[in-house]
């Protein structure tokens, strides 16, 4: 078992930053890869970015790419997501998840724990 919680999200202007954490409990932290997803309202939830179990695999969304980075603390059983020039279409709910076999994952299906969520709003 994996227990993850997001904190960090809030309210920031078009162009600002903001940098999600997720805490892990449970299971071998440093076993498992992460990965951040997001659901805006009226969405299908789609992948942001991933990590594998040591920290040196990660991969985006075309849409942050650039933007977006995805860090790893394998001692404090945290994961990042800091998020850099943030635009409107960012706006949405964040999740973080973990996939036990280790390697990074770009697809949803794939993981095996999720956190509950922290809500990022854009405004424009």
């Amino acid at each position: 078992q994996v227990q993850l919680v997001e904190s960090g999200g809030g309210l920031v202007q078009a162009g600002g930053s903001l940098r999600l954490s997720c805490a892990a409990s449970g299971r071998t932290f440093s076993s498992v890869a992460m990965g951040w997803f997001r659901q805006a309202p009226g969405k299908v939830r789609e992948f942001v970015a991933t990590i594998d179990w040591s920290g040196t695999v990660t991969d985006y969304a075309k849409s942050v790419k650039g933007r977006f980075s995805i860090s790893r603390d394998n001692v404090k059983n945290a994961v990042y997501l800091q998020m850099d020039s943030l635009k409107a279409e960012d706006t949405a709910v964040y999740y973080c998840a973990a996939r036990t076999t280790g390697t990074a994952w770009t697809i949803g299906s794939r993981y095996d724990y999720w956190g509950q969520g922290t809500q990022v709003t854009v405004s424009s």
